[in-house]
């Protein structure tokens, strides 16, 4: 609610105050209607000043008898219609229920993040949350603010409508017991008529010359349907008063049902409003907080997850490290493994040797065989070439 309507809420809080301050009194008009003749002094005066507003010769005088009573009562009326009129007001109640509606509206699930998408949402595409609730925050806040708006409105026509009630009912009492002085001046000039005119004209057509009997019983028989007009008149006059003291109690009625209502309004744009407001403020703000709260956990849980990751990690490096660190340069079975297989390409190369020195006495032996023979040969050729035989061979030294 914006801060001008608040402040008007305010000061009209006292004119509410005041108005329920005043206690209505119960409408108890008299119904008997006092004759001339009952009717103490300044009565009696009244009604004798209506009775001269008759004239039986004048037949718009007795039709409009009892008229000039009603003219300031249907001023008022006309003044509260052309209001009425001049602005298009709507229920306040309507007001009082579009501004729960749209309390009602507002739907703080649709923050929780966490929560399952529906396959609309799926489908579209879902907005962000915080920004979407936000959103309708700000439309919300804006409805709030002219719902408010129309409602002191009405409140302030209230106000208006109840005095101008109080004044109706004023004139409307007044009017009543106007139509009483009426009726009783009506009433006293029928019988007046009965008693004294009437028969004043019958003996005066009685008593006519016979030429002018005619025209004198004419005016009798006028002044007859005069009295008969002043009659009816007179009846209506009672019909209309009775409609009147019923209206009495119905203008209270209306007056008390506005009372309540501007009460009821009053404690929505003061009280109930404000305490609205501050509920939204708070469900803006607690998700926030949970939208903070959210981010440090986040936070917190990267942190955590750093730290065992870190420490596992410096766990595993320093223990390879420490290893490695507590081992020699060299490796004592590979120290081992190459040992032996040194010792084992030595006894190799030994053996290697051993049996290429045999080979080689052996081929030695072959190869004095192999000298011995091929020279016996070459003898013995030569023997046969010269004549010489196996004497010339044999004369040949052996190596």
């Amino acid at each position: 609610m914006s801060g001008t309507v608040q402040k008007q809420a305010q000061a009209t809080l006292a004119m509410v105050n005041e108005v329920n301050a005043v206690l209505l009194p119960e409408p108890a008009p008299a119904n008997a209607v006092v004759s001339l003749e009952a009717a103490d002094a300044p009565k009696s005066e009244a009604i004798r000043t209506r009775m001269a507003e008759i004239d039986m010769g004048d037949t718009q005088s007795i039709v409009s008898f009892g008229s000039r009573a009603q003219a300031e009562l249907q001023v008022i009326s006309q003044a509260m219609l052309a209001d009425v009129r001049s602005k298009d007001v709507g229920p306040a109640g309507d007001s009082l229920r579009d501004i729960v509606t749209t309390i009602r509206g507002f739907s703080v699930s649709e923050l929780d993040v966490r929560r399952k998408a529906s396959w609309w949402e799926r489908l579209l595409g879902r907005a962000a949350p915080f920004a979407k609730f936000t959103a309708r925050f700000e439309q919300v806040q804006d409805q709030i603010d002219r719902i408010t708006e129309n409602l002191l409105k009405h409140e302030h026509t209230l106000l208006k409508d109840i005095k101008s009630l109080d004044m109706l009912y004023d004139k409307t009492l007044a009017f009543y017991d106007e139509l009483a002085l009426y009726i009783a001046a009506g009433e006293a000039k029928i019988k007046s008529l009965d008693t004294t005119d009437i028969p004043a004209m019958e003996a005066a057509v009685q008593a006519a010359p016979e030429g002018e009997q005619v025209m004198k019983a004419q005016e009798l028989r006028d002044l007859r349907a005069a009295r008969d007009d002043l009659e009816r008149r007179v009846h209506d006059l009672k019909l209309t008063r009775q409609v009147t003291m019923q209206s009495l109690p119905s203008i209270r009625l209306v007056q008390e049902n506005d009372k309540s209502l501007v009460t009821k309004i009053n404690s929505t744009l003061v009280n109930t409003v404000p305490l609205w407001e501050t509920q939204l403020a708070q469900a803006v703000t607690i998700q926030r907080s949970a939208e903070a709260a959210a981010a440090v956990k986040d936070a917190n849980d990267l942190t955590n997850e750093l730290l065992t990751a870190n420490a596992k990690n410096l766990r595993d490096s320093n223990q390879m490290i420490r290893r490695e660190m507590e081992r020699g340069v060299f490796d004592i079975n590979a120290v081992k493994q190459a040992n032996a297989d040194l010792i084992a390409t030595i006894q190799e190369s030994l053996q290697i040797a051993d049996e290429g020195k045999a080979k080689r006495a052996s081929a030695e032996a072959e190869l004095k065989k192999m000298e011995a023979d091929l020279r016996d040969t070459l003898a013995s050729a030569r023997a046969k070439a010269t004549g010489l035989g196996d004497t010339a061979g044999t004369s040949v030294p052996k190596a």
